[in-house]
């Protein structure tokens, strides 16, 4: 087993209007990175398409020194970190054109049989592989609270645009439903330095979410809603810091 790794040049259209990356594209970043080493492996969409497999991902803990900004090239390195009966961790590290470590994250999926949306054992339903016991970052994804006051509501569409290969909202959608429920005038002054996310129902194509906020200080906490039947899709805890 050997480290996947690959290099991205941050594009115009990736950036948000103070030239960083946007939350929306690292997400998506590691999800091309997570997606191509899989099929590498022999573990990837393709595999998972031909047995009626998909991978769902259950977790995410993010934590950024800086966001890349436009034009620069970033190096993105991941791996396997750990398997569990039900579940993998994957792992990632960011680093900028000088080599410092300016992103770092880890990621936990489930293998699920699509059909009846019921997890699947790895060990009984995938091919042989190796992890690599390094972790990037030291994260059990501990339970995340719901807000218990809350400061904002905000109510978004699911578009065509929001829905994935599964079927259901992309990972990299709930992040960015997150961030923008965050006044905007404090979202001028700060960068999400740490993120976690928990994801727990699927989120369908032209229903409505709510997204409840509660803010103490640097740290904003989110609860987000289908409003057509109170479930909840994810739960996020966001730690700013002032650019």
């Amino acid at each position: 087993m050997q480290k996947w790794e690959k290099e991205y040049q941050i594009r115009t259209y990736e950036c948000d209007k103070n030239s960083n990356l946007r939350i929306l594209t690292l997400m998506n970043i590691l999800q091309d990175m997570a997606d191509s080493h899989a099929s590498s492996l022999g573990l990837g969409l393709e595999f998972c398409i031909k047995k009626g497999f998909a991978w769902v991902g259950s977790n995410y803990h993010i934590r950024i020194t800086r966001l890349p900004v436009l034009h620069e090239t970033i190096h993105v390195t991941t791996w396997p970190a750990a398997e569990k009966k039900l579940g993998a961790i994957r792992d990632f590290i960011i680093r900028d054109e000088a080599g410092n470590i300016i992103i770092t994250a880890s990621s936990q999926w489930i293998l699920i049989d699509f059909s009846r949306k019921r997890p699947i054992s790895l060990k009984d339903h995938l091919p042989d592989y190796t992890v690599i016991p390094e972790r990037a970052l030291e994260t059990e994804f501990p339970k995340l609270q719901e807000p218990e006051k809350i400061d904002c509501k905000r109510v978004f569409s699911v578009r065509f645009d929001d829905i994935d290969i599964n079927r259901h909202v992309n990972n990299a959608v709930y992040p960015l439903w997150a961030t923008e429920s965050v006044e905007h005038e404090f979202r001028d002054g700060h960068f999400p330095a740490e993120i976690e996310v928990a994801f727990k129902k699927e989120g369908r194509l032209s229903e409505d979410v709510e997204i409840l906020t509660q803010t103490d200080g640097l740290t904003s906490c989110h609860s987000i809603k289908a409003l057509s039947d109170g479930r909840e899709l994810s739960r996020l805890r966001i730690k700013w810091q002032k650019i």
